[in-house]
């Protein structure tokens, strides 16, 4: 069913672009490896601590973003802990990074280096 270029139908709705079927019933969906939800750092699994400064999209707000902390979600909400108690401030875990409010890289690079893992600075 590769030459048919049926995306959407009334009756079934969505369509496999590569089987023909409905989305639903798909069949080469389950063959394809699961996407993984990590963040791009942690993709790259080359196991390197990124700690950077943001400030786009955060109304002139200054977070420091920790990228590439290989531990899972629970884990990853106690080392946030960690941090926001050791910079006096708060923060949240979002898709596998640590965000602190305020600039505090260079506190959060010596924890991170405390804690075992290799760290560095990252952005501008």
């Amino acid at each position: 069913m590769k030459d048919s270029r049926l995306v959407y139908s009334t009756e079934t709705g969505r369509i496999c672009a590569d089987c023909g079927k409905p989305a639903s019933a798909c069949a080469c969906k389950k063959k394809r490896a699961p996407a993984s939800s990590k963040s791009p750092d942690a993709d790259r699994g080359d196991g390197v601590v990124r700690i950077q400064r943001e400030v786009k999209g955060r109304k002139g707000k200054t977070v420091t973003a920790v990228y590439g902390v290989p531990l899972e979600t629970d884990e990853l909400q106690t080392f946030a802990k960690s941090l926001k108690r050791r910079c006096g401030a708060g923060g949240s875990v979002k898709d596998g990074v640590v965000i602190i409010q305020g600039d505090h890289r260079q506190a959060i690079l010596e924890a991170v280096r405390k804690q075992g893992y290799t760290a560095k600075l990252a952005g501008g």
